[in-house]
């Protein structure tokens, strides 16, 4: 059994979260190859295995039960986080994880190729590429952990979009004037996290046009 296989099982039961056995297993094997390909590539300045399982994996796996169904878009996916997360735990909903950086893009894929994974591709471009705008298509659920603002992810996100697409933005504090900003245009339901083991404020902001 994997050292952290426990800590993982429980974090996520606290999240409220029944994951399988399997699942558990791939998450801890994404983390694994996160670290390792870490020494390399500087994927991420979390180095210490503890601290990712709780601001990597647990902090992804939080906004696992409010997130809608349907095909999923990550912007700015860095690691894969949280699109890979998403992807292992549900292996029926089709990801694209998508980033500018070739060597995030390089090890998602590769650990996509390892594990044979059938729901979630890696795309090195960048998100206002006309041509990726056009391969791509629309998506139901368009999330980020990475924007800083939440007015540009909205920008970036838009030609993504259906009609009924959800915008699923991971934030610390929530940034009431920017809120406010899209308001607008969109309607804006937030939900506070709990991340087991982190002492910081965690929400999700699901946006849908009006």
């Amino acid at each position: 059994m994997h050292p952290f296989f426990q800590d993982l099982k429980q974090g996520s039961q606290k999240l409220g979260l029944d994951l399988s056995e399997e699942a558990l297993n791939l998450l801890l094997k994404y983390q694994d190859a996160l670290v390792l390909w870490n020494k390399a590539y500087n994927l991420t300045a979390i180095r210490d295995p503890k601290e990712m399982l709780v601001k990597h994996l647990l902090d992804s796996l939080s906004i696992l039960k409010d997130l809608p169904k349907g095909r999923l878009l990550d912007i700015g996916t860095g690691g894969g986080m949280p699109g890979m997360i998403i992807a292992l735990c549900q292996p029926e909903r089709e990801c694209v994880l998508l980033d500018s950086n070739g060597k995030k893009i390089r090890f998602l894929k590769q650990f996509i190729a390892d594990l044979k994974l059938q729901n979630v591709i890696a795309v090195q471009t960048r998100v206002e590429n006309a041509d990726s705008i056009n391969d791509l298509g629309q998506f139901d659920v368009i999330t980020s952990r990475a924007f800083a603002s939440l007015i540009d992810f909205v920008a970036a996100s838009k030609p993504y979009m259906h009609e009924h697409s959800v915008i699923a933005s991971m934030k610390g504090l929530i940034p009431e004037e920017e809120v406010e900003v899209i308001k607008q245009e969109f309607s804006c339901d937030i939900v506070a996290l709990t991340v087991p083991r982190l002492d910081e404020q965690r929400h999700l902001l699901l946006l849908k046009r009006i």
